[in-house]
């Protein structure tokens, strides 16, 4: 797999390359679907940025990741002029608040409602997809895993009414909440492999919301190869079916 790239990367001619007063660098590993989240944020807004990746296979942590995370030593870290920001959700509302654009790009909605309304979903995205998707592909035995997949199903399919029939969850804008579950979307193919059941049947409207996301070279330039990123869980949740 040729996914480590520790070189600048380079964004479209034309797009926006500022980075506010030092250079931007986004740690993070391939298959982490909370950096995806910062590393599209990054190229939505046009901010030209170095990656660094941390092999999450490693048990051990590195120099850079045990200094500019001390508490947690987890990824992804953003490094903005020498400064870390923790926390994928953190990271976008940072990348927001200094190079997004009152007259143009933004991640967060500018109504506060509507504010809070996007980050009161990142939070049951966070709270309760992510906590499911782990039982799910830990499950044992049939009825355990049926039980998971029900959970998982109801809590998509409530993501889907939160989208209605908009054409992101903002709106017609890409935006916050959007960039905040995209990044599980690389995991869909492995549901449905691990649950025998199609999401296209399931939840059509969210995955044609899935499917625009995937138009915008911000989103297809990070979103890994999605059976990868299912063998990669089937080693790490010791999946053997």
């Amino acid at each position: 797999m040729s996914h480590i790239n520790t070189a600048p990367q380079h964004l479209a001619p034309g797009t926006a390359m500022d980075t506010a007063g030092g250079e931007v660098t986004c740690v993070d590993f391939w298959a982490n679907g909370f950096g995806m989240r910062a590393r599209i944020a990054l190229r939505e807004l046009g901010v030209a940025f170095r990656y660094v990746e941390e092999d999450l296979r490693s048990g051990d942590r590195s120099e850079l990741v045990r200094r500019m995370n001390p508490v947690h030593r987890s990824i992804p870290i953003l490094i903005h002029g020498g400064r870390p920001v923790c926390g994928s959700v953190n990271i976008l509302e940072y990348v927001d608040e200094t190079w997004g654009n009152d007259g143009g790009a933004r991640l967060l909605p500018r109504d506060p409602l509507q504010r809070a309304h996007a980050r009161f979903w990142a939070d049951f995205v966070d709270q309760k997809v992510f906590s499911t998707q782990t039982r799910f592909l830990k499950s044992k035995g049939a009825a355990e895993k049926e039980a998971a997949k029900e959970e998982l199903l109801d809590q998509l399919r409530r993501l889907e009414e939160v989208l209605g029939d908009k054409t992101f969850f903002a709106g017609d804008e890409f935006g916050f909440l959007d960039a905040v579950l995209i990044p599980f979307s690389s995991m869909f193919h492995g549901y449905e492999q691990h649950g025998g059941f199609s999401l296209e049947n399931e939840c059509p409207s969210l995955m044609r919301w899935v499917r625009r996301c995937k138009e915008r070279d911000s989103v297809k330039s990070v979103l890994p190869d999605e059976d990868e990123m299912y063998e990669l869980h089937k080693k790490w949740y010791g999946i053997t079916e």
